[in-house]
């Protein structure tokens, strides 16, 4: 009789230091997870800065300093001195003499895997996108990641037009991507084989983009310009 009501009284006990346990590696799991990320979060976001600046020097060729703008109130522009506003933040180029050569712009959207968030420059005075590259992809491994290094698709980028319409509000053509191979008209994507959804989103992330940001950066060409030789930073 006594070993029979001894037995739940240890099970239990059992089960109880187990609980205990678990609750404790957990609470010793999450700890860890807490200080790790604290510790990490400023190298990663020194890490993405300089990923970002070398990014900006790729989609403005010739540039020799950069300036951060923020877009504020009425639709100007201010040049800015550290971080500015997610979604309202324009990067300026200029040449060792301090003219403007164009201005880089983060855009993002849905791609095949996961969002998909780019660079790209434009230049004010040829209405251009001149300068593509992606800053963060999952696309799939040796078709969706094409559009990182397929030199057929990023050439592309190097003059697609986004020339503004008669009242400089809007574009005359928004970027599209096309077939591969069907691509006739300077605001059109060539696809890539075997990777037209990630094609598609580039297309569709550059419409979107540039149909917003072209007409702002073009109507504040001298607000870029003013600051050539003011605030730029190598």
């Amino acid at each position: 009789m006594t070993e029979s009501k001894q037995a739940p009284i240890s099970a239990a006990g059992n089960s109880l230091k187990m609980l205990q346990a678990m609750v404790g590696i957990g609470i010793i799991c999450a700890l860890m997870i807490v200080l790790t990320f604290q510790g990490t979060a400023p190298i990663i976001k020194v890490k993405k800065a300089e990923a970002l600046e070398k990014a900006i020097f790729k989609v403005l060729p010739g540039i020799d300093k950069t300036q951060t703008f923020q877009l504020g109130p009425n639709d100007s522009f201010a040049a800015l001195e550290g971080e500015g506003q997610e979604g309202k933040v324009a990067y300026a180029g200029y040449s060792p003499n301090g003219e403007l050569v164009g201005v880089a712009v983060e855009a993002s959207g849905q791609g095949y895997a996961d969002i998909i968030r780019i660079l790209y420059g434009y230049d004010p005075e040829k209405q251009q996108v001149v300068g593509f590259y992606v800053l963060e992809s999952k696309e799939t491994p040796g078709l969706g990641d094409k559009i990182e290094k397929d030199a057929a698709f990023l050439a592309n980028f190097s003059g697609l037009e986004v020339s503004l319409a008669d009242d400089q509000s809007t574009l005359k053509n928004k970027p599209v991507t096309v077939k591969h191979g069907t691509k006739e008209n300077p605001w059109e994507i060539d696809a890539i084989t075997g990777a037209t959804i990630s094609s598609r989103a580039i297309g569709d992330i550059m419409g979107a983009s540039t149909e917003h940001w072209a007409p702002l950066i073009h109507k504040n060409k001298e607000a870029f310009g003013l600051k050539a030789n003011e605030n730029t930073q190598k």
